[in-house]
């Protein structure tokens, strides 16, 4: 009797262990080298991701289902593109699980020579998902838009490239008033900075922001950040820090709130490959409140 005991000790320890160390998600059947942006309705039952086999050629959302605790076989997304005429990224659900917003370099209307991201939007219906439609050129701009989330107030929070300097973006919102998405406003300092700052996970009520800074203060090429919402003012950034972030770059964050797990891509480099996959990890961000 104290042998099992002791076994199930050391096998709950180490269990419990493991869940605050990152890990990889459903290696194998979603997690295959080459995916990145997962999102996990509230419910947890459908999950949505990119599948970017590595590169940046080809992009397409995929879709998976759980049943009976599993996730099923991955099928594309009916609202993107299974032959990869276009590329759709980075899709996170709304609080609600109502709504999806993605980005594509689909064709906009009256803007044929348009060639980055657009922010767009798909419905969840009972058989599946709406037809896709495009969030207006008030947000959209010839610019590259990207990585879009949506409080429960209807405000979106996305990336943006930055115009003037090459090769770097800002997050900027986009508020919704009276039913109609406003001018977009860049989030400034501290956020944004002369480095790349994209991929902002807003947290339903607007308390928090997660999102990836190029700073080279941090511990790889792309590290994850959190910052607090004090009426309307944004905190100092703090470094979620190890094991979240390593000397890889971790991009695409999403918090679940009914699981308090955090969701992200990792990636590194093997030659001109991309090896991408997807990782969860329990997460309690009281924790970095008070962090300076």
């Amino acid at each position: 009797m104290k042998k099992l005991f002791s076994a199930l000790t050391i096998l709950f320890f180490t269990y419990t262990q493991a869940q605050s160390e990152p890990q990889k998600f459903e290696p194998g059947i979603i997690s295959d080298g080459g995916v990145f942006g997962l999102t996990i309705s509230p419910d947890s039952q459908t999950a949505l991701w990119v599948k970017s086999k590595g590169k940046r050629d080809t992009l397409i959302i995929m879709e998976s289902h759980k049943r009976n605790g599993k996730w099923m076989k991955p099928v594309v997304a009916s609202f993107s593109n299974p032959n990869g005429s276009w590329k759709d990224i980075d899709p996170v659900f709304s609080p609600d699980g109502k709504t999806v917003l993605f980005q594509s370099t689909r064709s906009v209307e009256n803007h044929p020579d348009r060639k980055g991201f657009d922010i767009w939007a798909v419905k969840k219906v009972k058989n599946g998902w709406s037809e896709p439609y495009h969030l207006g050129n008030t947000i959209n701009t010839d610019a590259s838009e990207s990585f879009a989330t949506m409080t429960k107030s209807g405000n979106i929070y996305f990336m943006k490239d930055n115009e003037t300097q090459k090769g770097n973006s800002d997050i900027w919102i986009t508020r919704l008033v009276k039913g109609e998405y406003q001018k977009p406003e860049n989030l400034g300092s501290p956020i944004n900075t002369e480095e790349r700052e994209s991929n902002p996970f807003i947290s339903p009520n607007e308390d928090y922001m997660i999102y990836f800074s190029t700073n080279p203060k941090g511990h790889g090429e792309i590290d994850l950040y959190i910052s607090f919402n004090n009426k309307g003012k944004w905190s100092e950034p703090v470094n979620l820090g190890k094991p979240i972030n390593s000397e890889l770059a971790e991009f695409c964050p999403f918090i679940h709130q009914k699981e308090k797990k955090l969701y992200f891509a990792r990636q590194s480099k093997s030659g001109t490959l991309l090896i991408e996959d997807l990782y969860s990890v329990d997460f309690d961000v009281k924790k970095y409140k008070n962090k300076k």
